[in-house]
């Protein structure tokens, strides 16, 4: 098989859905920019990602489908990869379906999840959840209402009044029970709610959901909430000791350790693709700028997914401003160390790196190391071949930038 279809990657794309499950990360959806026209991801396709041996793989999917679409909310639950809302040619959804990842055969099966008790939230996009005591806890996002439904919890963007539908921002909490298949909302017993937003992030650590930035209007936000999720209170905004991130939207949020939270690009206030890292102490209440992360390569509109060693692995994305120029879709994938790995994990990446120099010592190891040693090697062959592919992609963009501006 030939270097390029052995290494291949899932297409470039923003505005999709990853999980990580055991050795695999998962990727879904989303959508991608073709001669200026938004061109959805087909939706019977599932691409997985081997941790250990670096490859991707493309899987044709079946059952129920959902609808090509972006602005999904994707979250996994003991091996299901739940997806609801987003947005599609014929606007917003919110619809409910899973899938089964551990699946024994490689067949992947969606199934729409119907026979539900409660009322599901209104149709949106660019919502974020929480995954605590197998419940999926949905935030916020922008989507339409009718007049009838119009509620303190949402923001007005747009209207029809002929159709008396309303477009706008939400600031709203929605639990659906995996266990007992049932929608509710929760009483919120105290504390102020963040203001109605989309393009946010949400991340879990112990007992509360954090919140961090998005927009509403036309101001980006760069504030710092949580949610008890056992007694149903808001924090109000956190108070930060020193430095704060930029306002943002459409970034990430990742907990990499039991007081700590690792924030990723997003977009700024005037429109600036960010790169930078963060990480957040909860329990100073400090964030930490990181300094060694690449600035050539920002992203937003990414997905962000915690590895088996606390590394960060941030897929897709776009490198530009969408809202001005919705070209520079990615499919790279960045991985960030947030922790010294183990010796065995640094070992196995030595052996890998160096496996030409090593190559007569290898067929010596036990079995059950050669198995990783093998895949390791696999790791870096595919990492090497991909590195050298975008360096000659942007030397060739480079190219003609210059040649059309002379």
């Amino acid at each position: 098989m030939a270097d390029s279809q052995l290494f291949c990657v899932a297409e470039e794309r923003s505005g999709h859905c990853a999980v990580v499950d055991g050795n695999f990360l998962y990727v879904w959806g989303g959508y991608v920019s073709i001669e200026d026209n938004e061109v959805y991801l087909p939706n019977d396709e599932i691409w997985t990602y081997d941790i250990d041996s670096g490859l991707w793989r493309m899987h044709l999917m079946e059952g129920e489908l959902p609808a090509s679409m972006s602005g999904s909310c994707g979250a996994c639950i003991n091996g299901k990869l739940y997806i609801f809302g987003g947005y599609d040619d014929k606007g917003y959804s919110n619809r409910l379906y899973f899938v089964n990842l551990r699946t024994r055969d490689g067949t992947y099966i969606w199934e729409k999840i119907t026979n539900f008790e409660g009322q599901p939230p209104t149709p949106r996009d660019k919502l974020s959840c929480w995954v605590y005591k197998d419940r999926l806890i949905y935030f916020g996002g922008y989507g339409c209402r009718r007049h009838s439904e119009l509620q303190d919890c949402f923001d007005v963007h747009d209207a029809s009044w002929e159709e008396q539908i309303f477009w706008g921002w939400h600031n709203d909490v929605h639990i659906f029970d995996t266990k007992t298949q049932t929608w509710f909302q929760p009483e919120i017993k105290g504390g102020v709610p963040p203001q109605p937003r989309a393009a946010h992030t949400c991340a879990v650590l112990g007992n509360k959901g954090y919140i961090f930035g998005g927009r509403v209007l036309q101001t980006r936000m760069n504030d710092l909430h949580y949610l008890n999720l056992d007694n149903w209170t808001w924090s109000g905004r956190i108070t930060i000791n020193g430095e704060s991130p930029k306002h943002r939207s459409w970034h990430t949020l990742t907990p990499i350790a039991d007081d700590k939270l690792f924030l990723c690009g997003g977009l700024s206030a005037d429109n600036i693709p960010l790169s930078d890292g963060w990480i957040h102490n909860v329990t100073t209440n400090c964030w930490k700028q990181l300094t060694h992360l690449p600035k050539t390569r920002p992203r937003l509109w990414h997905t962000a997914c915690l590895g088996k060693e606390n590394e960060i692995m941030v897929f897709g994305g776009s490198k530009d401003d969408l809202l001005a120029l919705d070209t520079g879709h990615c499919n790279d994938l960045l991985i960030f160390q947030t922790q010294p790995y183990s010796l065995l994990r640094s070992c196995l990446d030595c052996i890998g790196k160096n496996s030409i120099m090593l190559e007569s010592q290898i067929s010596l190891l036990p079995p059950k190391l050669l198995q990783q040693v093998l895949k390791k090697i696999t790791f870096w062959a595919a990492a090497n071949h991909r590195e050298e592919q975008r360096v000659q992609k942007e030397e060739t963009e480079k190219k003609y930038q210059w040649i059309s501006s002379n």
